[in-house]
């Protein structure tokens, strides 16, 4: 399915959550003088406007990242790159989850991202002009497994699906235990939705059994508004870098 469009939930409770942790993530990454790859499988558009019409409808934003920018230290790797984001495209630019990685990339690091969506991947190569890397518009699924492992194999996988199908989550537990298999020094990403049914469930108990040493960070806050099913954000989390546990537990207390 192609019909989600992120644009109408960028910079919510669930972006800051994955984004602070993603940037923070590179941040301890790009620290080491050594060449790294950067895969993303379900890339979006890179780059959102919090003015524009669409975030607007939804107030999303508002109650995300606009609330909740200020409990972070100004040092934080997610508010420098946000810092750096505005500079560059404006001050109501967000940045995606490929624009955090194009912000925290070296000469001589790789960005492989990849999206399906037509109109969403015009946007993602617009947004990236002047990143070196690879950008494709593929199927995030068969991108995952064509990719790993990568030149260079230091790295991380950012996998990131709608979940729009409900077999995302059956679909996401098997590739990213594939993945694992073929890229064993890969730090590997998994964010999923907390809805009110919970179908993560499922999907979680099947990377514990094949990945016993996963670390999963859960946050849970209300929904933004009556009917919403979302109702928290996990990440789950395959050879997490040193200090990342302690990290999580500070994004954690973001949302108390």
């Amino acid at each position: 399915m192609l019909s989600y469009q992120h644009n109408y939930h960028a910079g919510n409770l669930a972006d800051v959550h994955k984004h602070a942790t993603l940037a923070w993530v590179l941040a301890y990454m790009t620290a080491k003088d050594k060449p790294l790859t950067y895969i993303e499988t379900h890339a979006g558009r890179g780059l959102y406007d919090l003015t524009s019409a669409e975030a607007a409808k939804t107030g999303e934003a508002a109650a995300g990242i606009l609330r909740l920018e200020a409990r972070l230290a100004r040092s934080h790797p997610y508010r420098r790159i946000l810092d750096r984001a505005r500079t560059r495209f404006g001050a109501s630019a967000y940045p995606g989850s490929p624009l955090i990685a194009g912000l925290s990339m070296r000469p001589g690091d790789a960005l492989r991202l990849a999206e399906l969506h037509p109109a969403e991947y015009q946007a993602l190569r617009a947004a990236m002009q002047g990143y070196p890397g690879e950008i494709v518009q593929r199927d995030g699924w068969d991108h995952a497994l064509a990719m790993s492992p990568p030149t260079p194999r230091r790295g991380l996988m950012l996998i990131d699906p709608s979940y729009e199908v409900k077999s995302d989550y059956d679909r996401a537990a098997r590739v990213m235990a594939q993945v694992a298999r073929k890229w064993n020094v890969g730090v590997l990403m998994l964010w999923y939705p907390i809805l009110t049914e919970a179908p993560h469930r499922p999907m979680i108990a099947a990377l514990q059994q094949d990945l016993p040493e996963l670390l999963v960070s859960q946050v849970r806050f209300p929904p933004v508004r009556e009917g919403h099913r979302m109702v928290g954000s996990g990440l789950a989390i395959v050879n997490p870098p040193f200090g990342l546990d302690q990290e999580l537990k500070r994004i954690e207390s973001l949302f108390r």
